[in-house]
């Protein structure tokens, strides 16, 4: 059965510097959402714009409903692949005012010979009401703030129920608190109204609450696509642990199927990801989650760190080989830990994914 979207071994480049290299990864349904994590300047905002069309690419595939928008004999023009954008430097039309520039997208849907997707079932006054601006239609791009805009320009798009709907960090201007109520009415919108999305986004967070799956970004190529559980606990590389940086790789060696051994921790249990030979050395991942406090444990570390995060701490835990290991602890623990005092570990220690490299 052929996907929904398709972007096949696509390459691009600008001034002769290879921006986007064999980059492939697909939309299997409509109504899906697919995030793209990356570093600044990687590329990410470059494929939205080739998806667009905004973007020529040198060489590879691209395409939607399985139709081809752009390959070596094809290119449809953006204004004809039904595609919406809302960047992160949303240009609204300055001199139109909110509800000139959202009534532009509703034409833009109805002149669209591509869209046969009819209204959407939210007006603009629903969406201005859920995007917290109902107050700006009569104001002008100019009398409003950044992230008052970029809620503006995410109304425009949607209310155009395109095919696809490509965000460039939407919600990058607002605080956490107006962030995380935007973000849970987008998803209810995107998912009864079975919009299809592409978000660009660095905060894996807002990734992994809105996207179906996640593809991570890194020299030029999508490392790993994957769901977001299986992109946070089971990387499939040390580049992809490293982009996160949420734990420790520390070394083992492989007792068993089931069995690691680190002579600090002594052994560890789980599920190997990876199949291994006996006796074989490697280095396991360790996240904040997979190590279990216990004060009544003996086997006791430092505690040379902790961060305070509202809801839990992670304490970060120096053992006799120099080795630092994260662990979660809820903030409400009934005893909290010092620096410098010593912290109980539970045993035996089990992780359900053992990840190694």
């Amino acid at each position: 059965m052929a996907h929904y979207f398709e972007f096949n071994n696509v390459s691009y480049s600008k001034n002769n510097e290879h921006i986007l290299t064999n980059v492939s990864f697909i939309i299997p349904r409509q109504g899906d959402t697919v995030s793209i994590l990356g570093p600044s300047g990687i590329g990410k905002t470059t494929i939205l714009k080739c998806i667009s069309g905004v973007r020529k690419i040198d060489q590879g595939t691209i395409l939607l409903k399985n139709k081809i928008l752009h390959d070596a004999h094809t290119y449809i023009d953006p204004e004809e692949r039904n595609i919406a954008l809302s960047f992160q430097d949303n240009a609204l039309f300055p001199h139109y005012t909110v509800e000139e520039n959202i009534r532009f997208g509703i034409q833009k849907s109805l002149f669209c010979s591509k869209n046969k997707n009819g209204p959407l079932k939210y007006s603009m006054e629903d969406l201005l009401e859920l995007f917290f601006v109902p107050e700006l239609k009569n104001k002008y791009p100019h009398e409003i703030s950044t992230g008052q805009a970029q809620r503006v320009g995410l109304v425009r798009s949607i209310i155009h129920n395109p095919d696809l709907l490509l965000l460039d960090e939407p919600f990058a201007n607002l605080d956490q608190n107006l962030k995380d109520k935007t973000q849970k009415n987008l998803k209810e919108i995107l998912k009864s109204t079975g919009i299809t999305t592409i978000l660009v986004t660095h905060d894996k967070y807002e990734a992994f609450y809105l996207s179906d799956y996640c593809g991570i970004l890194l020299q030029g190529g999508i490392v790993q696509f994957d769901s977001p559980y299986n992109i946070h606990h089971i990387p499939n590389s040390k580049e992809v642990v490293e982009f996160f940086n949420r734990g420790v790789l520390i070394p083992v060696e492989v007792v068993s199927d089931d069995t690691l051994f680190n002579k600090d921790l002594g052994e560890i249990k789980g599920k190997l990801v990876k199949k291994y030979e006996k006796g074989e050395q490697v280095n396991l991942l360790i996240q904040p989650e997979d190590l279990e406090h216990d004060d009544s444990s003996t086997l006791k570390f430092e505690v040379v760190d902790k961060k305070f995060r509202g809801t839990n701490l992670i304490y970060t835990l120096q053992t006799p080989s120099t080795l630092q290991l994260p662990v979660f602890v809820h903030s409400h623990h009934e005893h909290l830990h010092a620096e410098q005092e010593k912290f109980g570990i539970k045993q035996p220690i089990f992780i359900d994914h053992l990840v190694c490299f």
